[in-house]
């Protein structure tokens, strides 16, 4: 498997027994400690509401929380216009997470010996700093705006759009313009893994193994930059979206995805996505759906003085999937399928114009994968979740990497809880530990299975 550089992090192998030991005393510690909960605090300010009205924990959003972001961040009352609103308030939301964390590779290339070995890094850290706005502007016109900063990085945009909602005054025509989150109902902005490796859906970013490079996907949970038109019914049972986005993985400027190459932009994604819930007594809101993800790469690029400026020989991929999102009461369940497929040139990672042609043998490689992640709210306060996950590859590119078996398959686990001992209108807390697991088959450098870890124990917090 091919990660985004973003994605290619170090990780755990085992554990002392000292750190077993911390993470058992924390996790009996959260079980004699009791507090009321609420949740995350912009719009429950706004609102007057406690923040487990929209989440099942923050950032998880609920069906009403669903339903309330469908609508525009509108409840439909005088509260929803700036004009008023208390001069004081200010919908705005800090979040960051100082944590300490541990991460493990087990085969690491080491120069002085010229062998594998494993290595094992751990200290104190922090994530990176998203400071967040969303709200109206007016009547049916919503935004959010979400600089963000990376440990010792300059900031970015990781979202800033306006929404015009309620057209022709129907909840079915919705258009939102700029870089957002796709319409994910599982969403990987909104999940409660923050790990190196249990940080993001392997499905969402995945790459079969070819050289580098030669597809321009960045990721089905990144944000893009684009338009959607979306839409649902009163109760947000029936959703539905269409997004067309630049091919450049939401990096401004006309780049392509890597960021790197300037006026090279001249292609365009669709994403697609329908959902339907359906309430079953006693249990709650059932939902399923599918998605497609479908766009151009291209195979090279016409230079000027060594500059590329513009993309050519465009190949297609795609994904397609269906998931479903189960509750019995207090449990949940996260259900996930995606068959992926990329263009014979994209796949081997040659040039459509390159003389020599296609290797013998070539065709567009194939894959499945998959996860189920499952949540059990103990009170509103402390959140267990664990999920398991894997990309198997059906088709190589070409008989020499056929010949590896499992190359590029990635099977992945991901245990942790949540406690989160302060939810109010102006502030939340999360005590949050989590360890995750990924092999990531004949990826050593001895072509051999690699093996990631992680273990983390932060606080999550925003204000």
């Amino acid at each position: 498997m091919r990660l985004r550089p973003g994605m290619q992090r170090k990780t755990i192998s085992l554990f002392s027994k000292s750190y077993l030991i911390l993470t058992l005393f924390l996790a009996s510690f959260v079980g004699l400690t009791s507090q009321p909960g609420y949740a995350i605090p912009a719009f429950a300010r706004k609102y007057g509401l406690p923040c487990s009205a929209c989440h099942i924990g923050w950032p998880l959003l609920n069906n009403f929380g669903i339903q309330f972001k469908d609508n525009g961040y509108q409840l439909g009352n005088d509260k929803d216009s700036p004009i008023y609103q208390n001069n004081a308030y200010f919908p705005i939301t800090f979040r960051v997470t100082p944590q300490w964390h541990l991460e493990n590779q087990n085969k690491v290339l080491i120069d002085q010996t010229n062998t594998e070995q494993s290595v094992t890094t751990h200290g104190f850290d922090l994530s990176g700093l998203d400071i967040w706005t969303a709200g109206t502007l007016s009547k049916n016109i919503s935004f959010q705006v979400l600089p963000s900063m990376g440990e010792g990085d300059t900031f970015h945009f990781e979202s800033a759009w306006v929404r015009f909602d309620n057209l022709l005054n129907s909840p079915w025509l919705n258009v939102k313009v700029g870089k957002f989150e796709l319409d994910n109902l599982l969403s990987e902005k909104r999940f409660l893994t923050l790990s190196g490796i249990g940080g993001a859906w392997y499905n969402y970013h995945f790459l079969p193994p070819s050289p580098p490079g030669i597809n321009g996907f960045g990721g089905i949970g990144d944000n893009q930059l684009g338009i959607e038109l979306a839409g649902h019914n009163k109760n947000s049972y029936t959703r539905y979206s269409i997004a067309m986005l630049s091919s450049v993985d939401g990096n401004p400027g006309l780049t392509t995805a890597g960021g790197s190459a300037p006026n090279t932009a001249r292609t365009y994604d669709v994403m697609v996505n329908v959902n339907q819930g359906f309430a079953v007594k006693g249990l709650g809101v059932q939902r399923i759906g599918a998605l497609g993800y479908f766009g151009q790469s291209p195979t090279y690029f016409l230079t000027s003085g060594g500059t590329n400026v513009k993309a050519q020989g465009n190949r297609s991929f795609s994904r397609i999937g269906a998931y479903g999102w189960w509750f019995i009461k207090d449990f949940d369940v996260e259900t996930f399928y995606l068959h992926g497929q990329d263009n014979v040139y994209l796949g081997n990672g040659v040039a459509v114009n390159d003389p020599n042609g296609l290797p013998p043998g070539a065709v567009g490689p194939t894959w499945n994968g998959g996860f189920l992640e499952a949540h059990y709210t103990v009170n509103p306060q402390l959140i267990l979740t664990g999920r398991y996950e894997l990309v198997h590859m059906s088709r190589q590119a070409n008989p020499d990497l056929a010949a590896t078996p499992n190359l590029g398959n990635v099977d992945s686990f991901t245990i942790g809880y949540r406690w989160y001992p302060i939810m109010l209108s102006r502030a939340g807390l999360a005590f949050h530990n989590e360890y995750s697991q990924a092999k990531m088959g004949n990826q050593a450098p001895s072509g051999t299975d690699l093996i990631n870890r992680s273990l983390m124990l932060g606080f999550d917090f925003d204000y």
